[in-house]
């Protein structure tokens, strides 16, 4: 996956050290026949199917960046409704050594128009699944979804939203 100009940037000064990057997650949902369904995309590098996520340019906002990446990795558009959650995540280290941690926000989405498919190198698949029947996905996608379902869930922060 291409490293954003500005990462690259940062990357040239600090090297490999570790860098905090806020985030967006963005769980979109629409009626489809069965009921309730969400859009997952497929990453390219380990295969996951996950939420669109992506990293926030240099002074946007999260929610736009929800909607920018929604656009991005699945050509859709979306309304953002409400915040979920708001974590803090484990850094991780990449192949190459470069090490981040993510302050990932998390949202319920709404789809509002665009046929749902693969826009861009980061992901392999776009597909829509019933709420019922979802691929394997990591705790944490579960936890924000079960959340993103529930109309009067409270919003989450930092550890509460890990828990629960």
């Amino acid at each position: 996956m291409p490293i954003p100009e500005y990462v690259a940037g940062l990357r040239e000064k600090l090297g490999t050290e570790l860098i905090w990057m806020p985030g967006a997650s963005a769980y979109i949902l629409r009626e489809g026949a069965n009921g309730l369904q969400v859009l997952l995309v497929r990453r390219s590098d380990n295969g996951r199917w996950t939420p669109v996520t992506g990293i926030c340019d240099p002074g946007e906002e999260p929610d736009i960046t929800a909607q920018r990446e929604a656009r991005e990795e699945a050509l859709v558009e979306i309304e953002v409704e409400r915040l979920l959650a708001v974590t803090a995540l484990r850094p991780i280290a990449y192949d190459n050594g470069d090490r981040c941690q993510y302050l990932d926000h998390a949202f319920r989405c709404r789809w509002v128009s665009g046929e749902a498919r693969v826009g861009d190198e980061e992901s392999s698949d776009v597909q829509w699944f019933d709420v019922d029947d979802l691929p394997d996905l990591l705790p944490r996608f579960h936890k924000q979804l079960a959340m993103a379902l529930a109309d009067d869930a409270p919003v989450l922060f930092g550890a509460a939203a890990r828990e629960r």
